[in-house]
């Protein structure tokens, strides 16, 4: 091994989340809640990516994300890579996309929306998913609104 290489540790089970656009490594972070978990977590930013220029990667042990988790990360970081890990080894892999609907997982920027002013889940179709820069209409007062300045409900 030399000098320049990074010793990062293999995870027996869990998730891999790669190619995170390294600005949104953080955001993604507190999005999954990872602070509140109990298992061995390795978060890195701004490292060098072919595909990227810089990325960001968290490796979390015993933990596998829930489809509703999934989906809220397809927003803030659309085709980061998720690795599911058995033994050491990656048995699964896929490039997480952006669904075609969003259902109760975004904030309508209307403030005139009916989904901000009654009780209800707020739906959203996504526009162009193949676009660098998605938008998302909302099926109750058709406003559009671009993915990266969205705010996720809470």
């Amino acid at each position: 091994m030399s000098k320049k290489e990074r010793i990062v540790a293999a995870i027996e089970n869990g998730t891999v989340i790669d190619h995170i656009p390294a600005e949104k490594t953080y955001e993604v972070a507190n999005l999954l809640k990872i602070s509140e978990i109990d298992t061995p977590v390795t978060i890195g930013s701004n490292y060098i990516s072919k595909k990227l220029g810089k990325k960001g990667i968290i490796k979390v042990e015993d933990k596998y994300f829930s489809d509703a988790e999934i989906s809220q990360l397809s927003v803030v970081a659309h085709r980061v890579v998720l690795n599911i890990i058995h033994d050491y080894e990656v048995v699964e892999k896929k490039t997480v996309t952006l669904p075609d609907r969003l259902l109760g997982i975004v904030k309508c920027n209307n403030p005139k929306c009916i989904t901000n002013n009654e009780p209800m889940s707020t739906y959203f179709t996504v526009v162009d998913k193949l676009s660098p820069h998605p938008e998302l209409r909302c099926r109750y007062c058709d406003k559009v609104q671009d993915i990266d300045k969205v705010e996720l409900c809470k």
